[in-house]
């Protein structure tokens, strides 16, 4: 029986590249086998009930893994424990703990900080839609405060259990510059949303926040087939998500767990790859004078957004290469009206109040050549430009180059 791949030590520092197709499967050779096993059990077996029940109790009272074979599949699995093991390599964490979604990892956090009776968070605009509807809705019992990132100091309260930061911001991709936010926390933890950069881009727990987050759904995976999230952190936070994910069941699934690890072995090469091409794709548009401004992060990555002249709901209907979907960091393009879809659950005011107008585009740029997607955004823009008056501020706006345009969310 497969033991928990975290007793394999990590050996010498290596390269991200490395780490993306060795981390979490470094005992691979000395189980005979070459592809990760896919343990799909829910229970398992065993004569030895009195161990059983030590396991349980020392993980009620720690939430530490239990040492020897599982138990129960909402306990612990050795598939996606490998994938926690290895995320937290690329991350540079001491854990990982793996959930059913993006928004059961964020939950959990806020149910952690929750029980220990600091239910107040400070947050910065604009976040993942989803993201901003739990905290603003008070669905987990927690309190909100909405601030820009100069005003995270003032903010904080004696029950402040977290500071939540998403850098690239969705839709906007403004930037944070997570040390200085980390130092105005003070004792607070400080959880950012890594969705958009991946660990390729930033690690942001080297730049001080305790807790990183990631709907794994996204860049992890890359191939638009599984849903997952996943909390990075240190020891101390993970074993407390892990009590909390054996409470509420928001367990990822084994063949979630396979897929997301697989994934990571080809992620520093898809998101350089994607990233080249958004970048080119970002200085075409700004130099387009259909487009009134672009919106590309300075560490670069695969998201874009724009805001168009013309009519955005045609251009979504008009595009044919890129598909029109919600989401985002497949293998294949995707174009979606953050105000109708990823962002709707926010209120208008709050919407436009985080930069998210009702012009803008997000784009999630794949692996497709750039020349053929190229060709879809000129065609869907031309459809949506036609019957719109020439702009005269064109000659000056939304003609900056990709390296200028968004650090601000502009």
């Amino acid at each position: 029986m497969q033991t928990h791949p975290r007793a394999t030590p990590p050996g010498p520092e290596r390269a991200l590249a490395t780490e993306a197709v060795h981390a979490g499967r470094e005992d691979l050779a000395d189980l005979g086998v070459h592809a990760v096993p896919l343990d799909l059990s829910t229970t398992y077996p065993s004569h030895d009930s009195r161990g059983e029940a030590a396991r349980i109790d020392a993980f009620a009272a720690t939430g530490a893994q239990p040492d020897g074979p599982p138990v129960y599949g909402r306990l612990d699995n050795p598939t996606t424990a490998r994938f926690e093991t290895a995320l937290a390599r690329l991350e540079g964490t001491e854990a990982a703990v793996a959930f059913a979604s993006g928004m059961a990892a964020l939950s959990a956090c806020l149910l952690v900080r929750s029980a220990e009776g600091l239910r107040h968070v400070v947050a910065v605009r604009p976040l993942y839609g989803c993201s901003d509807h739990l905290l603003t809705g008070g669905l987990l019992g927690t309190e909100v405060t909405w601030t820009d990132p100069a005003g995270i100091a003032d903010a904080i309260r004696p029950d402040t259990g977290l500071v939540m930061v998403e850098t690239p911001a969705n839709p906007t991709l403004a930037e944070i510059d997570l040390r200085a936010v980390a130092h105005s926390c003070g004792t607070v933890p400080l959880l950012a949303d890594n969705t958009f950069a991946t660990p390729v881009l930033q690690r942001p727990a080297a730049a001080g926040a305790r807790i990183v987050l990631h709907s794994a759904t996204k860049y992890l995976g890359g191939h638009g087939d599984v849903l997952g999230g996943v909390v990075a952190c240190d020891e101390e936070f993970a074993r407390k998500l892990r009590q909390v994910r054996f409470a509420t069941g928001g367990v990822l699934h084994p063949l979630a767990g396979y897929l997301l690890l697989r994934g990571l072995s080809t992620l520093p090469v898809r998101m350089r790859a994607a990233s080249a091409t958004a970048a080119e794709l970002a200085a075409r548009l700004a130099a387009d004078p259909r487009v009134g401004a672009v919106h590309y992060p300075r560490i670069g990555g695969a998201m874009i957004a724009f805001e168009v002249r013309g009519d955005p709901h045609a251009v979504i209907g008009a595009v044919r290469l890129v598909t029109p979907a919600v989401s985002l960091g497949s293998v294949d393009s995707l174009i979606q009206h953050p105000a109708s879809i990823s962002h709707r659950i926010v209120g208008a005011e709050d919407r436009h109040r985080g930069g998210i107008g009702d012009r803008l585009l997000r784009m999630s740029v794949g692996l497709e050549d750039v020349e053929d997607l190229w060709h879809d955004l000129d065609a869907a823009l031309a459809a949506a430009t036609r019957d719109v008056a020439p702009d005269p501020r064109a000659a000056t706006d939304g003609r900056r180059t990709a390296g200028q345009v968004s650090a601000g969310g502009s």
